[in-house]
């Protein structure tokens, strides 16, 4: 255990572990519910010193002060995907967004195309043999200690020790902080009957022994309460929360008829509450692997009935799916949606779907639209839906023509909306001359 000592010797504390950052650096955060906070704390006091370092991450559930106007010139963020602790300073342009697909990220790093002064990560203690679990975030974490410059790794007892490839070794950390604190929580929002409706269409497409990924939110957690009466489902994803413990618990999900990892829950992260952390510890039913692995396309094609559950802030008649921002204006990221609809595409009997409400603000605003807000980013190409589904059914559009697309769209579109939506195909010559004069629902 000669590791031992190695470690011992790297211990030091946040503040004077945060000194090896310089000006001009960029400096990775582990993301999600895994971000080490007490060294995220020991960054910012360093404000006043800095100037010019860029911080990049995906979403992170804890701190992320860096982004407060007092610190701009100091800090600048640089989301992968813009989180709700990080979605005022993009929008006001105290920070940046790139677009990039989930999948991708991480070849950015091994390339030196996004090289990685310093990575502040959060782990386990190590076993037995010097190793240290990334907990419930290997997503782009892993990669991004691998080639970091600096690794500082805040060493926290609370963190669940996580299976799979998931585990970095001491000799990899130039820094340790032993710093033990409850990790941040994500509490998705309550499940509706809106939810429940479109959960019913969806669940009424998965067939038994499908395996499944789904995203976070009102929309994915009804799915899950909708699939107790399923058999033999698996679960191959890039991210998951908590409801998919209740269908482990009742043996719904058992992986057992999976392709590819048979008997293993297959993701790069984990947000949900300490529930969920505690039913990961040392889980062998859960193997973490990085997101290049998860979300590659290649991969998830060889699960057989993959269904790919992602959810659209609109979709314009012709299927083009915005699902990051309102207009111009920046609110998520592409993530792994287009990653999974592509897999999920390729695979035997897979189902791509694109899951929305028919409305936002109270019914006064359609998410079926005639085209897509001015300055809206176009996440899934109209070549890459299959099947979008709301609260009044399911359209199915690959393969069709925009005139079919239109008459698939609009009838689950909400009522109050169906006649504009018509007009406005009927002056585009989209129904084509003879049908415009036909209702299509």
């Amino acid at each position: 255990m000669q590791w031992i000592d190695e470690y011992r010797s790297k211990m030091t504390t946040a503040d004077q572990a945060l000194q090896v950052v310089r000006s001009g650096n960029r400096v990775y955060i582990h993301q999600g519910c895994n971000e080490p906070e007490v060294l995220v704390r020991a960054l910012t006091r360093r404000s006043p010193e800095l100037h010019g370092v860029e911080v990049i991450h995906m979403a992170t559930m804890g701190n992320a002060d860096y982004t407060l106007p007092e610190h701009e010139g100091h800090f600048r963020h640089n989301a992968f995907f813009v989180g709700g602790n990080t979605r005022q300073a993009v929008q006001e342009g105290r920070a940046d967004f790139m677009p990039v697909f989930l999948g991708e990220i991480e070849e950015l790093f091994r390339s030196g195309a996004l090289p990685i002064d310093v990575a502040l990560i959060c782990c386990t203690p190590p076993d037995d043999y010097g190793y240290m679990s990334l907990g419930p975030g290997v997503d782009i974490t892993l990669t991004a200690a691998q080639f970091a410059r600096h690794v500082i790794v805040q060493v926290n007892d609370q963190v669940p020790r996580t299976l799979g490839d998931s585990f970095l070794h001491v000799s990899r950390a130039d820094r340790i902080v032993e710093a033990s604190q409850p990790l941040p929580e994500y509490h998705a929002g309550a499940v509706t009957d809106l939810h429940r409706a479109i959960a019913g269409h969806i669940a009424g497409l998965i067939p038994d022994g499908a395996t499944l990924q789904m995203g976070i939110g009102g929309i994915p957690n009804a799915v899950l309460s909708a699939l107790h009466h399923h058999k033999d489902l698996g679960v191959h994803t890039e991210m998951f929360s908590d409801g998919i413990v209740d269908l482990i618990l009742a043996g719904v999900i058992n992986n057992r008829k999976k392709s590819i990892h048979p008997n293993k829950v297959i993701s790069g992260f984990a947000l949900g509450n300490k529930r969920l952390f505690d039913f990961l510890h040392n889980n062998p039913i859960f193997e973490f692997h990085p997101t290049a692995y998860t979300n590659d396309p290649f991969i998830i094609a060889q699960n057989q009935h993959m269904v790919a559950i992602n959810s659209a802030i609109e979709v314009d008649l012709t299927g083009q799916v915005c699902s990051d921002s309102f207009g111009p204006v920046l609110y998520s990221g592409i993530g792994g949606q287009v990653d999974f609809i592509r897999g999920a595409a390729r695979s035997k009997g897979g189902l791509p779907i694109i899951a929305l409400p028919a409305t936002a603000r109270g019914e006064t605003i359609s998410r079926i639209v005639p085209q897509l807000r001015p300055g809206a980013g176009v996440v899934t190409s109209r070549g890459d839906v299959h099947y979008v589904v709301t609260e009044f059914g399911v359209a199915y559009l690959h393969g069709r023509t925009i005139r079919q697309r239109v008459e698939a769209l609009i009838p689950i579109a909400h009522p109050k909306f169906r006649d504009d939506l018509l007009d406005y195909a009927r002056r585009m010559n989209y129904l084509g001359r003879q049908a415009a004069a036909t209702p299509v629902a």
